[in-house]
């Protein structure tokens, strides 16, 4: 029989929107029992299309399999259930902007003294303390003020946002990992810990090479296309159809792409001889290696490059992700089912054996009346 990871823990899942759902989304995943508490109206997340009989799939792919209960924490009946379930629970997850759980008698010092057991993870914008603490936030703007947006897109553009919502889904992700880190520290001391999340902080720890490369030269990097900013051919090529990504990390692969392509004179080019002077003539090696795969399709190059074991994918369209079969053996793309509606939503990343994976999810829960 095999059993989840995180059954029996019970997650109280104050969140709503994007980044608190889609962390209590992955604890429900790895076998967590999730409770949302919304407010009378629902989740904002109940009113973002698209939509399927009145309902929403964006709500749908955020909190499937989760339980749901409607309170108002401003009233006491509501406010004795609430902290009944405190009593059992063993996370509590909430991005409020910083204030509003104090102002609810809800804060960190308060639940800590009651419930000593109790994890609190708190996701916000940029979190619980600094001199924009109490600011609002979304994703667009914390990617623009982290400096993601600086550096994506086309060369001598302004910059673009990245086209999914990382800023909430990072701030997720962070999220998750301090739980279960929070929960491993439990384990031997029995306390229980604050874990606090800010979406800017996480975005700055994604800033990757574009941090260190302006710590020690000074460049304020800039976007640049699809190409990486240190290694040559690292980018996006079109053929005679459709582009291609083709990826060669060092001198080996370089030397197996130039047979590949019948190109091996390149090896002798003082231009290409390393991965600094590639990086350094990108431009005339980028129009040399297009001005061969204008000759072929996609598919064709891509069986060849793969072939002499070079890193190769084509730009796919999410349709054509849809029909991956290697993405559906591996479950990354499993279906929802509920009275509404019957959609593809994406699946759990995270492998570990002997736990159920199945290519199904349990319905999102419908929004129930308020209690008394």
């Amino acid at each position: 029989m095999t059993i989840p990871p995180l059954q029996g823990i019970t997650v109280i899942d104050c969140s709503r929107v994007l980044a608190g759902p889609f962390a209590t989304m992955i604890l429900s995943d790895l076998g967590a029992r999730v409770i949302k508490v919304e407010s009378e109206s629902g989740d904002d997340a109940r009113a973002i299309g698209p939509f399927v009989n009145g309902q929403s799939l964006y709500f749908a792919s955020l909190n499937r399999g989760k339980e749901s209960v409607t309170l108002n924490l401003k009233k006491d009946s509501h406010r004795s259930l609430f902290e009944d379930m405190l009593t059992s629970a063993d996370i509590l997850v909430e991005n409020f902007r910083p204030g509003v759980m104090k102002r609810l008698g809800y804060d960190w010092l308060t639940l800590h003294e009651r419930y000593e057991r109790l994890i609190m993870a708190s996701i916000s914008g940029f979190g619980q303390e600094g001199t924009r603490h109490a600011k609002p936030a979304y994703d667009i703007i914390i990617q623009a003020m982290s400096g993601m947006m600086s550096i994506n897109g086309e060369e001598n553009s302004e910059g673009v946002r990245v086209g999914t919502s990382i800023g909430d889904m990072t701030a997720g992700l962070y999220g998750v990992a301090g739980i279960l880190a929070a929960l491993h520290k439990r384990h031997s001391s029995g306390v229980g810990s604050h874990v606090d999340i800010a979406m800017l902080d996480c975005q700055v720890a994604l800033l990757e090479n574009a941090l260190v490369r302006y710590a020690s030269d000074g460049i304020v990097p800039r976007p640049i296309g699809n190409r990486h900013p240190s290694i040559t051919p690292f980018a996006s090529f079109q053929t005679n159809d459709r582009p291609i990504v083709i990826a060669c990390g060092n001198d080996a692969l370089f030397a197996s792409l130039c047979q590949a392509l019948k190109q091996p004179q390149w090896l002798d080019d003082t231009r290409f001889a390393t991965n600094h002077q590639r990086t350094k003539h990108h431009h005339e090696l980028h129009q040399l290696i297009e001005s061969c795969l204008a000759t072929k399709p996609a598919d064709e190059w891509i069986d060849i490059l793969e072939q002499n074991a070079i890193p190769v994918g084509l730009i796919r369209t999410v349709a054509e992700v849809c029909d991956d079969k290697h993405l559906r053996a591996r479950r990354m793309l499993v279906s929802v089912h509920d009275s509404a509606a019957s959609i593809t939503v994406s699946g759990n990343p995270i492998k570990i054996s002997n736990c159920p994976d199945e290519d199904t999810r349990p319905p999102p829960p419908s929004l129930k009346k308020p209690l008394a």
